[in-house]
């Protein structure tokens, strides 16, 4: 298990997180979420061990992992720059890895070559993004992580390579009870894959709950009304965003589908339906609605 509790981290006076608190689950798909600056990397980095705590606790297995190269040989990262030395070949690597993760297998890495079809005696700086991407897949997954930590994991992979990775860490979920945590902005493949959803913003963690129950707490609700005169709703719902086109009025409602809609039949609306949310609309909605909605720009 990965926790994170009451994180502080400071740079020069700004508090990049200000008291996170994460918890991953063992055997799960974690996502990680939030806009640009919320401080998503900044936790993947005190996960990784890279930084150290301004105030709080990073644990990995129950023992903070900063400078503690047992819990570190669990984990394995790729980041959204993966870093290689520079005249460095595939196989290079691997025998820098291999230095690393007791863990390390050579057998999955020989048969990986299947999977991964670049030349590993060819530099690294002279492939492609995607290429590079592709290299660091299969270094990682080779270490045998009990933790694999992923910043804009499939960024640069061709739709085929994406699916290809995605089933090969799903695999090892299932099989060997890796942990995934997984940070992007692509949350409609995130949605395809993580069972726990975690929502950052502004260096503090809003929400964190599995995926299911994220989706069952928060419902799309669209209504027609009998009048054109809008009825007042029953109090004590929770309507975080109101929108219509002509008498089809939706409304974006925090809580359980059948108890809103119980309450909203009293109104007696000539139709209405309720609608699942998918991830992208509850990030935005979670994170402030309207505020965070595409504004309309006049020139």
């Amino acid at each position: 298990m990965i926790e994170i509790k009451n994180v502080v981290k400071s740079f020069d006076g700004f508090h990049a997180l200000d008291g996170t608190n994460i918890t991953v689950p063992d055997g799960s798909i974690y996502g990680l979420v939030g806009p640009n600056g919320a401080g998503k990397s900044t936790v993947i980095r005190h996960i990784t061990g890279i930084y150290r705590e301004t105030s709080g606790e990073v644990l990995v297995d129950g023992e903070p992992i900063y400078e503690n190269p047992a819990k570190k040989a669990l984990v394995a990262s790729i980041p959204d720059d993966w870093f290689y030395f520079s005249s460095a070949t595939i196989r290079d690597m691997m025998k820098f890895y291999r230095g690393f993760y007791p863990a390390f297998d050579m057998d999955r890495y020989e048969k990986f070559k299947e999977v991964f079809t670049i030349p590993e005696k060819s530099a690294i700086r002279r492939l492609s993004k995607g290429m590079q991407k592709q290299a660091a897949f299969w270094l990682a997954m080779c270490c045998r992580p009990k933790y694999l930590i992923l910043d804009e994991p499939v960024d640069g992979l061709d739709p085929v390579m994406r699916r290809q990775v995605w089933s090969l860490m799903m695999a090892d979920v299932e099989e060997y009870g890796t942990t995934v945590l997984v940070s992007s902005h692509n949350l409609r493949e995130l949605e395809d894959v993580c069972d726990h959803v975690g929502i950052m913003s502004k260096g503090k963690v809003l929400l964190e709950r599995s995926l299911s129950d994220l989706q069952e707490n928060i419902v799309k609700m669209q209504v027609v009304w009998n009048s054109e005169d809008t009825p007042a709703l029953p109090e004590g719902l929770q309507v975080l965003h109101t929108s219509h086109v002509g008498r089809v009025y939706t409304y974006i409602i925090r809580g359980r589908a059948e108890d809103i809609k119980g309450r909203m039949a009293l109104l007696s609306p000539l139709m209405m339906e309720a609608l699942p949310l998918s991830l992208e609309e509850i990030f935005i909605y979670e994170l402030g609605g309207e505020q965070y909605a595409v504004k309309e720009i006049i020139l």
